[in-house]
């Protein structure tokens, strides 16, 4: 069965030479920044970034993440996140797909997942805030289940 998609976005960046080791490609750590770099765009999109979490009272560590490499990306290359958001009534979940930009190839496939953290107490939320949720379902291409 096929998961709904509630939201889909992508954005795109260029590979800088510091992120690349002596075989000129991406050093495996760094596809970890570019899904964040990506997920930051999303959040601007949708109104609700990491500055407002935290002015609602809340913090949203990633307790989840998976990783499959599929291609190397290289110095230089144009690449393009795309991120179709799966999960947000009980956390965040993102899946990504890093490609080329220019040829649409595939690089490497990752999911991550945040809860919801009160910043008072440090209490995990099983449900996401009602703020977090107002905000994504007003966003442009929301598709509700």
């Amino acid at each position: 069965m096929a998961k709904h998609v509630y939201l889909r976005h992508s954005t795109e960046m260029e590979v800088p030479f510091f992120d690349v080791d002596v075989m000129n490609i991406v050093w495996h750590g760094h596809y970890v920044k570019y899904l964040e770099v990506a997920r930051c765009d999303l959040l601007d999109f949708i109104g609700y970034n990491y500055a407002v979490m935290l002015e609602r009272g809340y913090m949203w560590p990633v307790v989840k993440l998976d990783l499959k490499y599929v291609r190397p990306a290289r110095f230089g290359q144009k690449i393009r996140v795309e991120m179709a958001l799966t999960e947000f009534e009980s956390c965040l979940k993102i899946d990504y797909t890093i490609c080329d930009a220019h040829s649409g190839a595939k690089l490497t496939r990752a999911t991550t997942t945040q809860v919801a953290q009160r910043m008072d107490n440090g209490e995990m939320q099983f449900q996401t805030p009602d703020c977090w949720q107002d905000a994504l379902r007003g966003t442009a291409g929301f598709q509700a289940a």
